[in-house]
């Protein structure tokens, strides 16, 4: 069983950047694929992006590539997600995630409760 608590997120204007950490308790953190999804009012929860259980691999959505950094720290059971040059439409519900891995959420079995971003123009 992992539990997964979201914080960080908040509100930032155009251009301003966040980074979002996701804290795990239970055992075996370092054995999961993490991942972050997002939900914006009214629309599906998304991919936002992936890290492999070493941290060695990353895979992005391709809204936020090149803006959007994933990294995990196993020691500290803690997965983050530094977004820079935010802008509006990355205003959303984020949220953690931990299982098999993959762009679908049904690769993933553990969710955290979600942080809200909110990007203001």
């Amino acid at each position: 069983q992992v539990q997964l608590v979201e914080s960080g997120g908040g509100l930032v204007q155009a251009g301003g950047s966040l980074r979002l950490s996701c804290a795990a308790s239970g055992r075996f953190f370092s054995s999961y694929v993490m991942g972050w999804f997002r939900q914006a009012p009214g629309k599906e929860r998304e991919f936002v992006a992936a890290i492999s259980p070493s941290g060695g691999t990353t895979t992005y959505a391709d809204s936020v590539k090149g803006r959007f950094t994933v990294s995990r720290d196993n020691a500290k059971n803690t997965m983050y997600l530094q977004m820079s040059s935010l802008k509006p439409d990355d205003t959303a519900v984020y949220y953690c995630t931990a299982g098999i891995g993959g762009r679908s959420e049904t690769g993933y079995r553990y969710w955290g409760q979600g942080t809200q971003v909110t990007v203001s123009s």
